[in-house]
């Protein structure tokens, strides 16, 4: 009797270098945060981000965290951010007693709606934080603009954008901060793992004080003093070496990992194009002057009734497809730590409309046939050819 076939959404991809570098890590007796591993992939991440200083850390949430103490909020202050994001982006100010306040975001992207970024600001806001949903850029330069106007800090949330970039800029290289992850379902990982990068010379050594538990540690192995000691606020937000030895094997094939997200992304996008063209379903928008990186894919089905039929004729050819997010603003805690700015009507209208498909490196060609055999099949519509290479026929 055959198996049934079965496309899991997420499988995370392994090199073959992983264990030899573990291997390495151990035999170089640094097993803690940053050694020498560590110290490769900070140099990759600087060297592809143009930052002057990145840090490894537990999570994306942890560089978050770390955003949040060195941009000074506290009490009272407000974060503005979308509310199309996942909770650490909320919870990372929330938990400094700032409040995030929630603005609603663009039909085409999904991204922060930048025209409705300005009348959110008040004289409490400390911090923007801008998500690049699913590795396309928000539009950095009305973001950056109007936080030159406030004296506000930007701190990107590039937890989904390693390797994209907005008008040649890497993303996570544009606000003052940056935080990236490295969580299994991200394109290169380390099972659990995040950055932060630090744009802003200035904000360095508090960074390096606040990742070491808020030590002056760094400055002692550097020599600079005789003793190190506690100076600051900070806690351990160091990503172990074993764990960032996983990554730097992740890092050395970064771009050909991509290459093989994004070979999957374009075969999805030409296959639902006639269907988005009939009205059946909606593709993801890449503006011009974006260059995404295979992330995600996702379509838009006419109502939440229409994507929760969508879902389970996937789930029943062997397709594992998801939705999210579940707005924050609508979220208990989003309503007692946030505020919403505005109904957020697109916000509410698009997160119960929107299907994420499989999609990860190392998907064969069957595969990703199946996915695109079964999602046309639940949405009504004849079948296609599919060649991996070449895209449908």
């Amino acid at each position: 009797m055959t198996t049934p076939r079965h496309v899991g959404f997420n499988r995370p991809y392994t090199t073959g270098r992983e264990f030899t570098y573990i291997e390495e890590a151990i035999r170089n007796k640094h097993l803690s945060g940053n050694g020498p591993f560590a110290a490769r992939c900070t140099a990759w991440l600087e060297a592809q981000t143009h930052s002057p200083r990145a840090l490894l850390t537990q999570s994306c949430t942890s560089a978050l965290e770390m955003g949040a103490l060195l941009a000074g909020v506290r009490t009272g202050d407000e974060v503005v951010m979308p509310s199309f994001t996942f909770v650490s982006t909320a919870n990372a100010f929330a938990l400094r007693g700032a409040v995030p306040v929630f603005v609603d975001v663009r039909e085409d992207t999904l991204n922060l709606d930048e025209q409705e970024l300005e009348d959110a600001v008040t004289p409490r806001t400390r911090a923007i934080v801008p998500v690049h949903y699913a590795g396309v850029g928000c539009e950095m330069d009305v973001i950056v603009a109007v936080a030159e106007r406030y004296g506000l800090l930007v701190i990107e949330d590039a937890a989904q954008a390693i390797l994209a970039t907005y008008r040649g800029r890497p993303l996570g290289g544009i606000g003052q901060l940056a935080a990236l992850s490295f969580h299994e379902t991200k394109n290169v990982h380390c099972g659990e793992g995040g950055a932060l990068l630090i744009n802003d010379p200035g904000l360095v050594e508090r960074a390096e004080i606040i990742q070491e538990k808020g030590t002056n540690r760094q400055r002692f192995f550097r020599g600079d003093i005789d003793k190190y000691t506690w100076v600051d606020l900070g806690s351990s937000f160091l990503l172990s070496d074993v764990n960032a030895a996983f990554l730097w094997a992740q890092f050395e094939n970064a771009r050909r990992i991509t290459d093989a997200r994004l070979a999957i992304w374009n075969r999805y996008h030409a296959a639902f194009a006639d269907l988005e063209q009939a009205g059946r379903v909606r593709r993801p928008v890449i503006p011009a002057h974006c260059e995404h990186n295979g992330h995600a894919y996702y379509l838009l089905l006419e109502d939440l009734d229409d994507r929760t039929r969508f879902i389970e004729r996937l789930n029943r050819g062997g397709v594992n497809a998801v939705f999210h997010y579940v707005p924050l603003h609508d979220s208990e805690a989003g309503r007692r730590f946030g505020r919403a700015h505005g109904g957020l009507q697109r916000t509410s209208d698009l997160s119960q409309r929107l299907v994420r498909l499989p999609l990860w490196a190392g998907m064969s060609p069957e595969d990703v046939r199946l996915v695109i055999e079964t999602a046309r099949r639940a949405l009504g519509a004849a079948l296609v050819r599919v060649d991996i290479a070449s895209g449908p026929t």
